[in-house]
């Protein structure tokens, strides 16, 4: 994720160009958008959505107002957010007027038609007439999902400005659909300042060097991003595949240069590894499902003796839950767990296994390795399976590929025993199987009824 002086660099190089050519003066403003400055930006706005002057004006004006925002401080972004949200947004009585005049209308076509076109407008806050001025400007896509990026930040804390974050997913969703987007295959040869965006945005697996980068890209693997022409240069969403025998049940031999990996017409597997969403602006905009989809499809035309489409993923969640539930002595434990964990004492098995677990050296310990694997396997494979957050699965990845279509097959002990894997999920990672005739149904089941597919192997578990 980029840092705020680093995304607002960005964006005045996305502005650049908007005052080429003009010797017009911009809004002054003091960096923390006091009242006398408001009201200033406020009528820029208002002529700005007026249209005041004609379409090239306004959008002259909508780059005028995206110049003034890169002055502000933090303070000052955050009234600048506030005026949009409270002050832009859709009118309830314009709204309740609207509704009211379509069921006036009843039967008679004509004044039907009329009423419902009024209830669509008055449906349509003024500020998404101001968002999407900025889309005529040179760069304004990008500045609109960098915009929304900085937003994000405070719809976290605050749900006043949840509806000005709607309004600008529904217009960023608009623009990056699935059909706007290509398809691309990066390789060793692609241009070095993509391969260095590859880096920069790695968000699974960090890449620690330019073997490793190449490692990645080799004859047995396979790298896939979403790009859009509006933001050339730059990959959207990307997809790393590993070409294998078999499905992989951990990380570290997976990304090791120095094991010997199979003639890509000899592998039976492809292993999605890795998803990283390069612009956290587009949160909540469906591309990663697309994504993984067009490369099942890709690759099933490319390598048709490929059986098995399925992730090594991690498990993000899983500590903390786990880590929570022990602490509050939640009966996780079976009676078995408890007498090998605390033999001795199974009252304190709770507090035994927390205190393993915080001790980062446990998975070097072999007794310690042994005793856990069953445990800690069984846990896992609760925590995805029944522990839910508004009935979908708690676990965030879990919920990206289930809603996929996907369904979980095999959970991998110590699958990734670095930092990273420790802190995330004890070293427990996931293999998520995408099977072709069952992806629909997988997904309808989940999305619908909160089912969520799982193997025999998983099954037998819980």
């Amino acid at each position: 994720m980029a840092s705020v002086t680093q995304r607002i660099e960005r964006m005045l190089g996305e502005v650049r160009a908007w005052r080429s050519g003009t010797n017009e003066s911009g809004i002054s403003l003091a960096p923390d958008l006091p009242d006398a400055d408001e009201r200033k930006l406020r009528a820029e706005i208002d002529l700005c959505i007026a249209g005041r002057g004609g379409e090239v004006a306004a959008r002259r004006r909508a780059g005028r107002i995206g110049e003034a925002f890169l002055v502000l401080d933090e303070v000052g972004r955050k009234r600048f957010f506030a005026v949009l949200a409270d002050d832009y947004g859709v009118d309830r009585h314009s709204v309740d007027s609207a509704i009211s005049a379509v069921d006036h209308a009843g039967d008679h076509l004509l004044a039907r038609r009329a009423a419902e076109a009024e209830l669509r407008e008055a449906l349509t806050a003024p500020r998404a007439r101001l968002l999407r001025r900025f889309i005529g400007l040179e760069d304004g896509l990008p500045f609109l999902v960098d915009l929304r990026e900085e937003l994000m930040a405070l719809t976290r804390r605050d749900e006043r400005y949840e509806g000005l974050d709607e309004d600008l997913r529904g217009l960023l969703e608009s623009w990056f659909d699935v059909g706007l987007l290509r398809l691309e295959q990066i390789t060793w040869d692609s241009s070095a300042s993509l391969l260095e965006k590859l880096i920069e945005y790695e968000a699974v697996h960090a890449v620690e060097s330019w073997d490793d980068l190449r490692n990645r890209l080799g004859p047995d693997r396979r790298l896939y991003a979403f790009t859009h022409a509006a933001v050339p240069g730059e990959p959207l969403i990307f997809v790393e595949v590993a070409l294998t025998r078999g499905m992989s049940d951990n990380i570290t031999d997976l990304l090791d240069p120095s094991i010997d990996d199979p003639d890509p017409d000899e592998a039976d597997t492809a292993i999605f590894y890795s998803i990283s969403n390069c612009r956290v602006g587009l949160a909540g905009v469906n591309l990663g499902d697309f994504l993984i989809k067009r490369v099942v499809e890709r690759l099933s035309a490319e390598l048709p003796h490929l059986e098995t489409f399925a992730t090594l993923s991690p498990i993000p969640g899983f500590r903390g839950w786990l880590e929570r539930a022990l602490s509050a002595d939640d009966p996780l434990l079976t009676d078995e767990e408890r007498a090998a964990i605390a033999p001795d004492d199974s009252v304190t098995a709770s507090r035994r296994l927390l205190a393993l677990l915080q001790a980062h050296d446990w998975h070097i310990d072999p007794v310690a390795v042994d005793t856990m694997r069953p445990i800690l396997t069984r846990l896992c494979a609760e925590y995805l399976v029944r522990e839910r957050r508004n009935g979908r699965a708690a676990d965030r990845v879990a919920n990206f590929h289930l809603s996929n279509g996907a369904r979980i097959e095999r959970l991998n002990y110590l699958a990734n025993p670095a930092p990273a894997g420790q802190e995330r999920a004890v070293g427990m990672m996931v293999n998520y199987r995408y099977l072709p005739s069952d992806i629909e149904r997988n997904h309808d089941r989940y999305i619908n009824e909160g089912v969520i597919a799982h193997s025999d192997r998983v099954r037998h578990l819980l």
